[in-house]
């Protein structure tokens, strides 16, 4: 009996090394910047207007959970709805271009480089806003919902939103984070995608962690209904997007890069 499995099998078994999966992140991230602006912009917008599913199912499992209980870990599963959307449908994610745009640059870093990476962060935060902005607007002036209904939806988002600048960007470090280590994980995901999108946003969703895009539908849905004035909409949108963006690329980005940089 042959005690050596085939090499087939052996490959299968094996995880991939940390240079293939930075180099399949790169291999994404330089696609990225050469797409055109206006596919872009359509997949920035999709990625807005599906991640405010995450604020939607909360919601609906938060109102129809008998009363006087604690289903706090129930509700937030429901958080992870919106970017299970949006990442396995392959839109684009602003935290996710935390580190897929930043590792061809810490490879090579040219001014021409940085400038079409500030720019691609710019168009897609950009479209993502203003898809989180419709769907907050439709909330707001459209009967999708009952009242009782669209006023859970506003107790969720104060409870995201209403909170002090430097806490929201404390707290939006670790979802930068978790968001770029979902990226670098799912190479190696295969069939496990699903899961690892869901534990890695649930995680996100108990921690109250400040996610940008998602907590954007929340900021802009208490503008329209006047529950909080146009300081701390802001203030909240500025801290959480600093935060992520020291957690994704500050932190998780550079560390990855770090590790595989004498074997790439």
């Amino acid at each position: 009996m042959n005690r050596h499995a085939p090499k087939n099998e052996v490959e299968e078994r094996m995880r991939l090394p940390s240079p293939t999966i930075y180099e399949i992140i790169s291999l994404g991230g330089r696609e990225e910047l050469a797409r055109p602006f206006q596919s872009l912009a359509w997949s920035a917008l999709v990625a807005g207007l599906c991640i405010s599913f995450s604020l939607i199912c909360e919601g609906l499992i938060k109102a129809h959970v008998p009363e006087g209980g604690n289903y706090f870990l129930l509700e937030n599963l429901g958080y992870t709805v919106g970017f299970l959307i949006v990442i396995m449908g392959r839109f684009q994610l602003f935290t996710e271009n935390t580190i897929t745009v930043i590792l061809p640059l810490l490879d090579n870093v040219t001014m021409r480089k940085f400038m079409q990476t500030v720019k691609l962060w710019s168009v897609v935060l950009f479209f993502n806003f203003v898809g989180t902005f419709i769907v907050a607007l439709l909330i707001s002036q459209v009967e999708f919902f009952s009242p009782t209904q669209n006023q859970v939806f506003i107790d969720v988002s104060r409870h995201a939103i209403d909170r002090d600048l430097m806490a929201i960007f404390v707290q939006a470090i670790p979802a930068g984070f978790l968001i770029a280590a979902l990226v670098w994980m799912l190479p190696s995901a295969e069939f496990s995608e699903f899961w690892v999108i869901m534990l890695m946003t649930y995680v996100i969703a108990i921690g109250d962690f400040a996610h940008i895009v998602a907590g954007s539908t929340e900021a802009f849905l208490l503008l329209l209904e006047g529950q909080i004035g146009f300081g701390q909409g802001i203030g909240f949108l500025v801290m959480a997007c600093l935060g992520n963006i020291i957690g994704g690329t500050g932190l998780f980005a550079l560390m990855a890069y770090a590790q595989v940089k004498e074997e790439i």
